[in-house]
């Protein structure tokens, strides 16, 4: 019976902390799409890539599997916010880039 009790209390706790990891796991992955879509971002204001730099980021950011919230020029320095749903949790990250000061 206490053999019973443990699978089930370990059952439990694994169910409880499978959703946890994979947020945390798409917290990584959503900041490096915000770095990737801020830089192409800023690739593109200072003429190192094609087209307009909130486009790119777009583009960037839709191909690491997020969502451009926003996207802010500020000079040649453009700010950017990513999102993606996980588990029905909304996991976003904002990232900067520029040319080196």
């Amino acid at each position: 019976m206490l053999a019973l009790a443990l699978i089930a209390a370990v059952i439990g706790l694994s169910a409880a902390l499978v959703p946890l990891y994979a947020v945390l796991a798409a917290k990584s992955s959503v900041a490096a799409a915000a770095d990737a879509a801020a830089l192409a971002a800023a690739d593109a204001r200072v003429g190192a890539a094609t087209g307009f730099p909130c486009d790119r980021a777009a583009e960037v950011a839709a191909a690491n599997g997020s969502t451009l919230v926003s996207c802010e020029a500020d000079g040649l320095i453009l700010t950017v916010s990513v999102r993606r749903w996980v588990l029905g949790l909304e996991v976003q990250s904002t990232a900067t880039a520029g040319p080196p000061q």
